[in-house]
């Protein structure tokens, strides 16, 4: 009963102490992931708390089930729409890029740890794709809003390069222990890694989406039925020899893709359990790490790291991105910075402890501390680099809270809340708003009182309007109650000056005096910019023509809607 009582007393305080300790992040800088790591070391037997923990096997399986929730919610949170600019590059990084990456690292581990050439290639695959936990959760945490050719990339590189890493540290594994594979079971082994995973991901994917937005379930029950058949694809792929990782990332995209009234549960529940989720695989891979014996690997571990992040990744980035896809310099220059290592790397780290490979512990120690200097270097620069590459866009303005009404099964009406920050609108009468035509003003707070709204009343700076429309009704209801300070950024970001994107490029050109090519002239600004771009376009690519720079400032699906002139 006293062990019982110490469990609860030592899991409690400390997943209590790593929340709290986030606001520590949000005030130092440092990643958030890197204080769950350093309150689990701090926790340990070398530690203040002393814990003693050395079970690789439990830390093994709770890695799995912790990553399995994370892929999951990540797949619940990915648009599917994202994958029109994105797809292609993650899957050519998640593939050919892990491959690439972990050999550079392999040869130089095996060179600076006098390694044989499977032991160093065996340190490259461990470390040698990137973290959804670490991507997802620096990302979202440090309020980046990147462009969506970026972002989409990199989450989606995150969700599915698990699988080429596991198979190349299980087939390198299985070469230092002596249990050889054949070449065709060793591309089988591969085929049905990613094969088997698609199938059944998708395809369990699809059905869950179906049986969750058929049900009429209590509320709390839908993030539960969700969580169990995600879990239940993950499990049915892996028993069947494919990526379960790859699997119910899979399967919440379609889950989270599959309007309904279920998402309204299901998101809120699931974005909790992805943060527990975190916050224990992190203390429990800190509580695994001995100090001491990090120490003895440090130096030589630290040059991995460094080979890693300033060599293999952007070389990597450079061979499977650059060359057949469009991206601009520095959007390439983001992609190899943003490799950011976590607990993937160290629980690939543990194959070879269970599978009875000399020296492993060298494995786990270097992983371990390639994951710290990758989420100290990396991880804590990412805004500046966000802004020297000048990949991020300004955060346009959001409604304070939204929240469904849960009147209607699919594309229901929802409930936006404003504050009136717009000095345009002092004294302005409602009536003479221009609200989008389905929505309207249900309620007006005034200094904590509730007024009832009506066409003659005038709106004051710090009122708070509830209003009632459609997810489609935003940008306009966004743009209306714009305050002054993000107008300015927005400008300084855009232009003053936006045009529609089906405006004539004659009529523009006749304007600002520009020359056209004869080709040029009958098309619309919205096909000037595209064809410049190439490929995607999305928010935030700009054009630079005749010294003027010809922004990209709103879009609907492929197609550019406003483009914004800046003249700098």
């Amino acid at each position: 009963m006293d062990t019982i009582n110490t469990l609860f007393l030592l899991s409690g305080f400390l997943i209590a102490l790593s929340v709290v300790a986030s606001r520590i992040s949000s005030m130092v800088g440092l990643p958030l992931l890197l204080i769950f790591l350093g309150l689990g070391m701090l926790a340990g037997e070398e530690g203040v708390l002393g814990i003693q923990f050395d079970d690789y096997s439990m830390a093994f399986f709770i890695g799995h089930l912790a990553l399995a929730m994370i892929l999951l919610d990540g797949g619940l949170r990915t648009r599917l729409k994202t994958f029109r600019v994105g797809f292609k590059p993650a899957l050519s990084l998640a593939t050919l890029g892990v491959f690439v990456t972990s050999a550079l690292v392999g040869l130089f581990a095996m060179w600076v740890f006098d390694l044989t050439l499977i032991q160093g290639l065996l340190v490259g695959a461990i470390v040698g794709s990137t973290d959804a936990a670490a991507v997802f959760s620096m990302l979202s945490g440090r309020g980046l809003h990147l462009n969506e050719r970026v972002s989409a990339t990199l989450e989606i590189e995150s969700g599915t390069n698990d699988p080429m890493a596991i198979f190349l540290t299980v087939l390198l594994v299985e070469i230092l222990v002596g249990d050889i594979r054949g070449i065709g079971s060793t591309i089988m082994f591969m085929v049905l890694q990613f094969g088997l995973a698609l199938v059944i991901g998708l395809g369990g994917g699809w059905l869950s989406a179906k049986l969750l937005r058929s049900l009429d379930l209590a509320p709390g029950l839908y993030s539960l039925l969700a969580l169990g058949l995600g879990f239940g694809v993950f499990g049915a792929t892996s028993f069947l020899g494919g990526s379960g990782f790859l699997a119910i990332y899979l399967t919440g995209l379609m889950i989270g893709n599959q309007p309904g009234r279920h998402l309204n549960f299901i998101l809120p529940v699931h974005d909790g359990l992805a943060w527990l989720s975190q916050i224990g695989l992190f203390l429990i891979l800190g509580l695994l790490v001995s100090p001491s014996g990090l120490l003895e690997f440090a130096l030589p571990a630290a040059l991995v790291a460094l080979v890693l992040i300033f060599v293999a990744r952007p070389v990597a980035v450079l061979l499977t991105v650059k060359p057949f896809f469009r991206f601009r310099w520095r959007e390439i220059g983001f992609i190899s910075w943003v490799g950011l290592r976590g607990a993937v790397p160290i629980v690939l780290a543990i194959f070879p402890v269970i599978g009875g490979v000399e020296n492993a512990a060298l494995y786990f120690n270097v992983a371990f501390a390639v994951v710290l200097f990758s989420l100290l270097i990396q991880g804590g620069t990412l805004p500046l680099m966000a802004r020297w590459t000048k990949v991020e866009i300004p955060i346009g303005v959001t409604p304070n809270h939204r929240g469904p009404l849960g009147i209607l099964p699919e594309n229901d009406y929802e409930m936006f809340v404003y504050k009136v920050d717009n000095q345009d609108l002092n004294d302005v009468a409602i009536r003479l708003l221009r609200f989008p035509s389905g929505a309207v003003i249900s309620a007006l707070f005034r200094e904590h009182a509730m007024l009832h709204p009506k066409g003659s009343t005038r709106l004051k700076p710090g009122d708070v309007i509830c209003v009632i429309g459609r997810s489609e009704d935003l940008p306009a209801l966004n743009r209306l109650f714009s305050g002054d300070a993000k107008l300015k950024r927005e400008r300084a970001f855009f232009g003053t000056f936006t045009f529609d994107g089906d405006a004539l490029m004659k009529d523009i050109a006749g304007v600002y005096g520009l020359t056209l090519s004869p080709g040029e002239s009958e098309m619309t600004l919205a096909e000037f910019v595209s064809l410049r771009v190439g490929g995607h376009p999305v928010v935030g690519d700009d054009v630079d023509w005749h010294g003027i720079h010809w922004v990209v400032s709103e879009m609907d699906g492929n197609r550019v809607t406003r483009v914004g002139l800046r003249l700098y």
